[in-house]
């Protein structure tokens, strides 16, 4: 039986948060593992790191939708990770949330002062953070865009139409669903849970072969286009070039 995940209100915070990857850079084991797990929990994709020198490697490969800094880190510290990020052109654009101590008033407004979206205290409730996280991607995401692209694949989503080549294709409402899902996390694996979750809500009588079902009629629908569905053994689906 699937886990119903936690901190998740309505139908819209699962959409946005279906797409967010995001860091917690956080050198407290308990604290980073934690996180982690709650924002899990709440739908999104979660990596931690326990110091900077393992944060920029892992954005050199893929970006973030926000990140999480903690200020006292072991070698440089939050502010100084903060300043080197809104330096670089390529990971300035990304939101970031510091950690900081509850007495550290002149940390909060040198981060604000830096560039940061947002500043929470510790010790924290893990509700606040989901709420901030949230809040913050509200702010700073770019509007959903009514159309999608993948390779020949272009979804309407206000017309509910799918193309392929160029060739119209009919596909049920779950089937519609379940591409716009894959389409809207390109590149990004979804696993089975999070697709029950997004396309069935929260029926327990849904099975996760169901989602296996779905996607073979969906690559015979799309024809061509079907292989641009790829499986991740084990974990999930996603859709890319």
């Amino acid at each position: 039986m699937r886990r119903e995940a936690a901190f998740i209100h309505d139908r819209s915070d699962y959409d946005s948060a279906m797409s967010a990857l995001i860091y917690a850079v956080e050198d407290d084991d308990n604290i980073r593992e934690m996180l982690i797990y709650a924002l899990s929990s709440a739908g999104f994709q979660a990596r931690g790191f326990a110091e900077g020198g393992a944060l920029f490697p892992a954005l050199e490969q893929l970006a973030p939708a926000l990140i999480l800094l903690d200020i006292m880190l072991p070698g440089a510290d939050g502010i100084a990770i903060l300043r080197k990020l809104k330096a670089a052109d390529k990971t300035a654009p990304i939101p970031v949330i510091m950690l900081t101590a509850k007495s550290a008033e002149y940390d909060r407004i040198q981060g604000l002062d830096l560039g940061a979206d947002d500043y929470i205290s510790k010790p924290f409730s893990i509700m606040e953070v989901i709420a901030r996280v949230r809040a913050v991607l509200r702010r700073t995401q770019p509007e959903e865009r009514d159309e999608l692209r993948c390779g020949g694949l272009r979804l309407c989503g206000d017309r509910r139409a799918v193309q392929a080549d160029g060739a119209a294709i009919a596909l049920t409402f779950r089937e519609f669903e379940l591409l716009a899902a894959l389409m809207r996390g390109q590149g990004r694996v979804l696993s089975r849970d999070q697709l029950l979750e997004h396309v069935w809500g929260y029926d327990r009588e849904v099975e996760s072969r169901t989602v296996d079902m779905h996607i073979r009629s969906l690559r015979q629908k799309l024809g061509g286009c079907g292989v641009l569905i790829k499986t991740v053994r084990n974990v999930g689906y996603k859709i890319e070039e």
